[in-house]
């Protein structure tokens, strides 16, 4: 997870905003899906399932 959204994430877990923390989740797993995997690791966090 890149470093500039897990703080966004965790300020919005502090401030207890789930508007904003719903909105980041979905960024999360867009990104996530969308990223290409050029290191060829099999790291199960970013295999679909």
């Amino acid at each position: 997870m890149p470093s500039w959204l897990q703080r966004q994430l965790e300020e919005a877990y502090q401030r207890k905003d789930l508007k904003r923390v719903r909105l980041l989740n979905q960024c999360w797993f867009y990104y996530r899906e969308t990223i290409p995997h050029s290191s060829g690791d099999n790291d199960s966090a970013y295999q679909k399932r």
